[in-house]
């Protein structure tokens, strides 16, 4: 009966090569995104409508090129897309709107870098608006990744919890500061 629930439990452990660092970034972003959808913040997903729009106006265009006898601008819009990116998403994993019932009027911004070649992980939580009165600061947490995996790959949940929980409690007291 014990092997059956130590079997199930790590059928639902997620697990990294620890050798990827993509690998690694991909699991801890995800582990955060659902953190943050569990404190009762939903997904805003415009900007990604907007770049999938921008994707298919892209592949409209290069099929028109393709077949059109003249040359065509066809790194404009790609180049538009790289600037959107850039300027609005920067390192962005997640945008959401604000909880309901909450008094602020922005959602979040959380943000992540994990750099090549490093083992520290940086997670970021910002307003979705910094010019908005109801605006708190943004709050950091910069830790190794080693903290949060074991020796197999495993994330340890509870523990990434913990820290993403504590740095989002962080963020919410901040405007309480400030009066």
């Amino acid at each position: 009966m014990q092997e059956k629930k130590a079997e199930t439990g790590n059928k639902n452990a997620k697990k990294a090569n620890l050798l990827d660092h993509s690998s690694i970034k991909h699991i801890l972003d995800e582990s955060v995104s659902e953190i943050v959808k569990s404190r009762g913040y939903v997904e805003d997903v415009r900007m990604s409508n907007v770049r999938l729009l921008i994707g298919t106006i892209i592949i409209v265009i290069a099929l028109v090129a393709q077949f059109y006898k003249k040359k065509f601008p066809e790194n404009l819009f790609n180049g538009v897309l790289q600037l959107i990116i850039y300027t609005k998403e920067k390192n962005a994993i997640l945008f959401t709107y604000p909880p309901a019932g909450s008094v602020t009027s922005t959602g979040l911004v959380v943000s992540s870098k994990l750099p090549r070649f490093s083992d520290l992980y940086t997670l970021t939580i910002a307003s979705a608006d910094p010019k908005s009165i109801s605006a708190g600061k943004p709050v950091e947490l910069t830790k190794s990744v080693t903290q949060w995996f074991t020796k197999d790959g495993v994330l340890v949940e509870g523990l990434f919890w913990k820290d993403v929980e504590a740095l989002i409690n962080d963020y919410a007291s901040e405007p309480k500061k400030k009066k």
